[in-house]
Parts: structure tokens; sequence; C-alpha cells
């Protein structure tokens, strides 16, 4: 796999250049995730024009219309931002996930704050103006703000999103066939369905169409792959995968070592130990009964292991 590129917010880098010369360092980020990728960072407010520092702006509802301006209404940065998200959405095809700032203006993926004209209070619904434009040309892109990054759970879901882009990226520009897509797929099957069991059997039907083109056909699984995977997994479906990967070693497995295994994913699933735990016996038994199908599976290892993702989950 090359070098995993991701786009990011300027400041979550620790760079100054929020509207009080201050940054928003991600500790996450900088010290862990910065280990395992390259970032592009982006400040829209700054390439749009605006000085550090600067007046705050706001998202400011006039009408059906939403505005980026100063509260008062003055240097209004609408259309600037919009055009600036645009051509950004457009020249990211090297990129294979995003980080935005929470709730500001510009780079908020969620919950933004939108002002109402003449002084009729305020929402948190809004998305911000850099960041929609980005979300909106590139659906499929893995994407994720700084705060949620704190949460176990989605911060494992984002990073397992970002490497399986990057592996269908990768795969892209080597040349796809079917064969490649199936080899592929073949490789995640156990991934996916940790994460969405009904997409696992979607997946598995389309490829075994015949009368559809390839184009379609790829189409149709990298949008269904990372639908899938924004389903975060939890314990139920984790235990429904490892209770399946189980069954290729019934035949191998002792009576004590199937006992401790079966203990091992009963713990995990009442929350008395992690993911790795499990994983970690499957994996050892896949090394003492060696089987090729398995030692292909993603699931096991879907990003570096030492990014220490799965201790938390």
């Amino acid at each position: 796999m090359s070098n995993i590129i991701i786009g990011i917010s300027s400041c979550l880098l620790g760079n100054k250049v929020r509207y009080d010369s201050s940054g928003k360092r991600s500790v996450f980020c900088t010290d862990v995730l910065n280990d395992f990728v390259e970032y592009k960072p982006f400040c829209p407010e700054v390439a749009v024009g605006l000085p550090i520092p600067r007046p705050t702006i706001r998202q400011i509802r006039r009408g059906d219309v939403i505005h980026v301006s100063q509260p008062d209404g003055t240097g209004d940065v609408t259309e600037a931002l919009t055009e600036y998200g645009q051509t950004v959405g457009r020249n990211i095809s090297e990129i294979s996930g995003f980080i935005f700032t929470a709730k500001s203006p510009s780079c908020g993926m969620e919950r933004v704050k939108i002002y109402h004209e003449g002084g009729g209070g305020s929402d948190s619904s809004g998305i911000g103006l850099f960041t929609k434009q980005i979300m909106q040309l590139n659906p499929l892109l893995p994407c994720e703000e700084n705060g949620r990054l704190n949460d176990a759970v989605l911060r494992e879901n984002f990073v397992l999103r970002v490497f399986t882009y990057k592996a269908w990226q990768d795969l892209i520009k080597e040349g796809i066939t079917k064969g490649k897509l199936i080899e592929f797929h073949s490789q995640r099957k156990y991934l996916v369905m940790s994460h969405h069991y009904p997409s696992y059997q979607e997946l598995g039907r389309l490829l075994a169409i015949d009368d559809i083109s390839l184009e379609d056909m790829q189409n149709e699984y990298i949008k269904g792959l990372m639908t899938a995977l924004k389903n975060k997994a939890n314990r139920r479906s984790h235990t429904n995968t490892l209770t399946h990967l189980q069954g290729y070693f019934k035949k191998h497995i002792n009576a004590e070592e199937k006992a401790e295994l079966c203990e091992k994913i009963a713990d995990y699933r009442e929350g008395l130990i992690p993911l790795l735990v499990p994983l970690t016996l499957l994996e050892h038994y896949n090394q003492k009964y060696p089987n090729e199908y398995l030692q292909k599976q993603v699931y096991f290892n879907p990003y570096p292991r030492e990014m220490k993702l799965r201790y938390a989950i």
C-alpha cells in the first residue's frame, strides 16, 4: 500500500490559523495517526483571504439561505467558501479521508450553530460550508471531525474506513478486473460481516451477477462497501463474526482449546475483555492449524496493530 494521505483542517495540526491566532491541536492526529499517514492541511477561511487574526464569522439564516459572515452581516464569504470547497472537492482524488474541525462555520461536519437573522435565536443544524462541498462531491470519502475522534468506537471506525478506501484506490490504479474485485471482497468478507450483516449478503449477491458491466459492478460494490462500514460494529456483531471464524477450527482444536475460545468470545460479548483478546487467540489457532482463506482476512488486521485501536473496543 502506498502512502495514505488525509485532508485535515490546518488548525488541528496546531497551526495558528484560527480567528484568534491560535491552533486547535488534536492529540490523536498529531501523536498517533501522524505516524501512519501524511496530512494535507486546509484552512478555508485563510484560503479565501481572511486575515489572522480576524473577526469571528458565523452561519446566519436569511430566509431559506445560509450565509457565512461576521455577526453584523458584513464580510460575507459565502460564495468564496463555497467556490473554494468545490475546487478542493474536485481535486482530492489522492486523499483517502478527511478530518474537520467540529462546530466551525466553515469546517464543522455536523451540529454547526446557525443564527437566525434579526435576533431570532439559533439552532445547531448546520454543516460547515467548506465541509459540505467536500462531502457532497466525495460521498464515499471517509470523513470525521476532531471531537468525535475522542470516542474509541468512532475513532476505530474512521481509521478502518480510511485504510479500506486507500486499498480500493490502489486497486483502481493498478487496473481492476472482475477477478481482482472478487478477491478484494473475499479478503474483506468478515470485515463487512462485523459491521453490517445484510451488506455482507448483498455484496456477495452483487458479485454473482453475470449481466452487469464491470464498471457498474465496481461502482455499486464500493458504494455498498463504504456504506456498510459506516455502520459501527458492536459487541453483538463482532461476536457473530468471531463465532463464524471459530467454526473453521472445529475439526482441529481439542475440547480444551474449544472451551478456551468459547470462553473468550463469551467474555468479550459480556464486555469483560477487549476485542483483541479473542482475535489474538483465533490468530494463534490459525498459525497452529493454518487456513489460507482466513490468513488473508483483513478483519484480523484492518490497519497497523501498532495503532492499538482494538485495545479499547
